[in-house]
Formats: structure tokens, C-alpha cells, sequence
């Protein structure tokens, strides 16, 4: 099992890399020199690489196989900004390149690798397991989400308002991705959350449900690493003809019947597997 501590090890060793250079001194918040064109831009969109550590075990028969379903966690999301509103989704070109994959035997050992995660994550009674979220739409002005969510197999759609962070900024910075980035921390529902956001770009925006900062933010990660978004590509070049709207599709539910839902199910699970399979990792049923 991939515990929280390694995980936390495993988060900094490539929060490292993602952030090699080191400010030998403390930079003030206002920060120029780096990238001046991005400082007016409000409109553009990021792509972010998405990956969750799984909390379902994987049996040591399986060993050839953990590192390739612990890489079906990784997902490309892009976000859509501009002053006023953003959306993050699936980025649909990793999407299309998803359907059209070949059938060798590197394909067909992923292939497996995704059937066996599915099946564990199934079984998992953990709700970063169960869950994704596949689109997440922000007004900055009104504060207002709209979100899809996939929940054991069913898509919900969710509206009310943005979570508010109460972010402490801190005097860190780091260059990132060309960009001078700040870290700002926050706790919120028991979970440790870690944004490195850029002031170079003033919009509100960020990965899924995660703003409100005075930048945007290209690096963010949850209880040390257990989710993170790390941002691969930074385009200001505005929307074109793109337009940012709420989803549409999905169950729709409020906020309230979404949380009462998942409490529920995750119950039904724990309920199912029973104090005695508790005692040894549940291993999806698979031999």
C-alpha cells in the first residue's frame, strides 16, 4: 500500500523537479522581470497534469503490474480563463489519442493494469477512489462552481458556491515554468492544502474548485502530494472563438444531496466488506 508518508516523499521528489530553481533570498510580493507580456494577460488557458495517489492496496502478486495502475491515477486537464469566469476539463486531445491507441502488448498490459485498478477502486471505500471530477465551472464575480462529478459510475451535476479558502500567503518563491510563483497554504474540511500561484497572471482561477488567490495557480497539491495539479504548458494567447460556459450534463443535484449521496454509499461499502475482510487488504476478488 502506498502510504501517506511515502507519499509525502514521493510528492517532494517531484515537486523538486517541477520547481529546480531555488530563490537564493526572500523576493517581495511584487515581482517583475520575469515574463512582462503575461502581466496585463486575462485570458488563455493551462494545461495541468492531474494525479491522484490510489488508497486501495495492491496485492504483491501483482508487483509487475503496481507501477502501471498507480499511472492509470495521471490524467492531462486543461483550464480556460479569462477575467471574469474559468472551466477546467479532460484535455480532449489526450482524450483523442486515448481512443485511437494501438493493440500491442505495451497497450494490452495497460489495458489490464486499468481493468484491475477499476475493479479495486470499486471495492474501495475510500472516496478519492470513487470519485473524479471531470469539469469544474468558476464566476469569479458571483462565486458561483458548477461542477460534473463521476461518482461510483454515475455523473452529477453540481451547483453552488466556490469554497472559500483561507489562504496564508507565505514569502516563498520559485521559478516555474518561466513565471515567478508565490506559496500560499490553506486547511480546509481537515485536508492541508499547497498552491504556488503567480501574480504575473492576476486571474482568480485554478485547478477544479481552487482560487480566489491573487494569481493564477500552476502548482497545487493536497495533504502532501495525495492530489496534485502541476501545470505543463501556459498559453496568454486569449480564447479565440473557444467559449467558457457551465456543463450541462450530469444528474443535477444540489451541494447537500451530492455530500448525503456519497456519505451514504461509502457506508454501503464498508457495510458490505464487513469487519472481517477490514482485517487482511481487499484485493477486488481477483486471483
Amino acid at each position: 500500500m502506498i502510504t501517506r508518508r511515502r507519499t509525502r516523499r514521493r510528492f517532494e521528489r517531484r515537486f523538486q523537479r517541477l520547481l529546480p530553481v531555488a530563490l537564493p533570498v526572500v523576493l517581495p510580493v511584487a515581482i517583475a522581470g520575469l515574463a512582462p507580456a503575461a502581466l496585463g494577460a486575462q485570458a488563455g488557458h493551462v494545461h495541468y497534469l492531474r494525479s491522484v495517489q490510489y488508497d486501495f492496496h495492491v496485492p504483491e502478486r501483482w508487483a509487475e503490474l503496481r507501477d502501471r495502475i498507480a499511472a492509470q491515477s495521471a490524467a492531462s486537464m486543461v483550464l480556460l480563463f479569462d477575467g471574469s469566469r474559468s472551466i477546467m476539463m479532460p484535455d480532449p486531445e489526450e482524450a483523442e489519442e486515448a481512443r485511437g491507441g494501438g493493440a500491442g502488448g505495451s497497450d494490452r498490459m495497460d489495458r489490464r493494469a486499468l481493468g484491475m485498478a477499476l475493479r479495486l477502486r470499486m471495492a474501495s471505500a475510500s472516496r478519492s477512489d470513487q470519485e473524479d471530477l471531470l469539469q469544474a465551472y468558476v464566476d469569479f464575480g458571483s462565486g458561483a462552481i458548477t461542477e460534473t462529478r463521476e461518482f461510483m459510475g454515475r455523473t452529477f451535476l453540481i451547483a453552488g458556491d466556490r469554497p472559500t479558502y483561507q489562504w496564508k500567503l507565505g514569502t516563498e518563491q520559485r521559478e516555474f515554468l518561466g513565471y515567478m510563483v508565490q506559496k500560499a497554504t490553506a486547511v480546509h474540511d481537515g485536508a492541508e492544502i499547497e498552491a504556488w500561484f503567480t501574480p504575473q497572471i492576476p486571474v482568480q482561477a485554478g485547478p477544479g474548485e481552487y482560487g480566489g488567490l491573487p494569481g493564477l495557480i500552476l502548482v497545487l497539491s493536497l495533504d502532501g502530494g495525495h492530489l496534485l495539479y502541476s501545470a505543463t504548458e501556459v498559453n496568454l494567447d486569449g480564447l479565440g472563438d473557444v467559449e467558457i460556459a457551465p456543463p450541462t450534463e450530469g444528474e443535477m443535484v444540489t451541494r447537500e444531496e451530492y455530500e448525503a449521496l456519497v456519505a451514504e454509499k461509502l457506508e454501503e461499502i464498508r457495510a458490505t466488506r464487513g469487519a472481517g475482510n477490514r482485517r487482511r487488504p481487499f484485493d477486488g476478488g481477483l486471483r
